[in-house]
């Protein structure tokens, strides 16, 4: 059973949820907002810091002109590690009597990953393939680090530059040197659709853990709130930072294609192709994407026929995280990613990650049944939350938002990516998260599940319990799985 700290904070935030949802069921105005909001007056946020003082550069970027969409991007110092030569990735393996315990405090930069915890007290149940041994850790070389506060660095082929004059932009600027690629992985945070955001505190320190576990690029996407914005905004919005993933490498490869040339007259028609990209696109890229994320691209010689093959037929791997209803709208992206299919060339969603998805249905489940007055998300606090996100005319359990199960929800199941569902032993609406995933496994999808004992809703991106084991080790084994699709050689990370 969970402790009685938690037993009691959970008392109190339903209390404090329940009065909010309530006075927002009151104060809700029909008509909708397009701007909309992202964040609570109420919520403690985090601010961007762009110059690596605790291991990472973060930032925030508007990328909706129309609405309040934005997105915080984490990246982490590893990012500053030149590639390896063997197009390995820039971690080490090691083997099991090297496994040492990470403490995973806010402040600490010692990167690492932890595996075998199938025998750890806290995990229940593991529905699927089982996991390996595994353990990596990023050598972060402090050499390679290249913070500039407002110095000249021009980057080739991004047209990027820090003004040294009033200091227009003060942080880390990248450069050929220290570009190394890293995949990008979207994170959806949760909040029963009315709260939580991209900067708060708590989103911010998980997705600080999660990028440094799985040496990836954390794009948290700060999402519009409901009733502010109800159905299909938050989904939308979702969707619209996937197609601006794929914007982005695009414009960063065309730019990159139009200062390659060398040479009389092909350098002159290069260049002035480039000024052309320059003024139509180049100040629409986003520098750090454009030198670190790009995963896909090996360090190539010119003269290797098999590297250049390999830059035609990758994609650029992106990896959905969702927490809670964010959840909801990973499944959303990565369904809308395999229709578009190549439109979305050259991002491709490999895998996705649930946690706690905030899925219900209209025919009860028996842990909706047994565990309705669950902690702090119970079957109440969760309806008053859909009431808020549905507009009035859809609102049904049923809804293909609500529940995964309906049929011509989207494409056909066997189509979807692999996907990680995580569920807790004490929530409400794990049944039906577990029952999606089986589905998925009937028409061969990669979806294990893992079940973590004595684990309440959000019990690993919660505020107060974001430090506990159960937190921690939840953040490795998704670390594990996820570098299964991301890791060069494919096999090396695997469950």
């Amino acid at each position: 059973m969970p402790s009685v700290a938690v037993k009691l904070y959970s008392v109190f935030f339903k209390l404090l949820l329940k009065h909010r949802l309530q006075n927002r069921i009151q104060t809700q105005h029909d008509d909708s907002d397009p701007f909309g909001v992202t964040t609570r007056p109420e919520e403690s946020v985090a601010a961007p810091n762009p110059s690596f003082a605790d291991g990472f550069a973060t930032k925030d970027i508007h990328i909706d002109a129309f609405t309040s969409l934005s997105v915080r991007i984490f990246l982490p110092e590893s990012a500053l590690n030149p590639p390896e030569p063997d197009s390995r990735p820039p971690s080490r393996i090691k083997s099991k009597s090297n496994l040492k315990r990470l403490d995973l405090d806010q402040n600490d930069n010692t990167t690492g990953l932890i595996a075998n915890r199938h025998n750890q007290s806290w995990r229940r149940n593991s529905v699927g393939p089982s996991a390996t041994n595994i353990i990596t850790g990023s050598s972060l070389r402090e050499e390679s680090r290249r913070n500039s506060y407002g110095g000249s660095n021009d980057v080739e082929a991004f047209n990027f530059k820090s003004d040294g004059v009033g200091g227009v932009y003060r942080g880390y600027s990248p450069s050929v040197d220290n570009s190394r690629k890293l995949p990008i992985m979207l994170q959806f945070h949760g909040g029963g659709w009315v709260s939580g955001s991209k900067d708060s505190v708590a989103n911010d320190l998980f997705c600080r853990r999660i990028a440094r576990f799985c040496d990836v690029i954390v794009v948290a996407v700060g999402y519009r709130l409901a009733p502010e914005n109800r159905y299909p905004a938050a989904f939308e919005d979702g969707m619209k930072v996937l197609n601006w993933l794929a914007k982005q490498a695009n414009l960063a490869e065309c730019s990159k294609s139009m200062g390659n040339a060398k040479g009389g007259t092909e350098f002159k028609k290069a260049d002035l192709q480039r000024h052309v990209v320059d003024a139509f696109g180049a100040s629409m890229v986003e520098p750090w994407l454009a030198a670190h994320g790009d995963p896909s691209r090996l360090p190539m010689d010119s003269s290797s026929w098999n590297n250049l093959m390999m830059i035609f037929y990758c994609s650029n791997r992106c990896i959905l995280l969702g927490v809670s209803c964010g959840a909801n709208i990973a499944d959303y992206v990565a369904r809308k990613a395999v229709e578009a299919g190549k439109l979305l060339d050259p991002v491709k969603v490999v895998a996705q990650v649930l946690m706690y998805p905030f899925f219900i249905g209209s025919v009860p489940t028996h842990s909706e049944i047994k565990l309705a007055n669950s902690y702090f998300y119970d079957k109440q606090m969760c309806m008053l939350a859909w009431k808020l996100f549905l507009p009035e005319e859809e609102f049904s359990l049923d809804h293909p938002a609500a529940n995964p199960l309906v049929p011509g929800r989207g494409p056909p199941l066997k189509l979807m990516p692999p996907t990680l569902t995580i569920v807790a032993e004490h929530d409400w609406m794990r049944d039906r998260a577990i029952a999606y995933s089986e589905e998925l496994r009937k028409v061969n999808v990669d979806a294990p599940v893992l079940e973590y004992k004595d684990a309440v809703h959000e019990f690993a991106t919660l505020d107060m319990l974001l430090k506990t084991p159960q937190a921690q080790a939840c953040a490795e084994d998704i670390a594990i799985w996820v570098k299964k699709y991301i890791s060069f050689r494919g096999h090396e990370f695997s469950y």
